[in-house]
């Protein structure tokens, strides 16, 4: 993967240095949401099937402002049209 440092290897000058901050945060997002489908569907739907229907709401909210969240870029980022 480009912008990862492997043993003497340089850093890819063309990806931001904030992208495996960002990356980390889209995939925290994305678990998260995974696991409230999973724990909505498994687990709380047989106790109550309004709190599941409540955590799936919030599951499906999760995606977009993930992909939001990983795109957004930070201050002191170079992107492909700077250089």
């Amino acid at each position: 993967m480009r912008g990862f440092r492997l043993h003497g290897f340089r850093l890819d000058p063309r990806v931001p240095r904030s992208q495996p901050r960002r990356r980390r945060r889209y995939f925290l997002l994305m678990g998260s949401a995974v696991l409230l489908f999973v724990l909505a569907g498994t687990v709380v739907y047989p106790l109550s099937a309004p709190a599941a229907v409540a955590m799936c709401v919030v599951a499906a909210v999760l995606p977009p402002l993930a992909a939001i969240t990983g795109n957004r870029w930070e201050e002191g980022d170079k992107w492909w049209d700077e250089f």
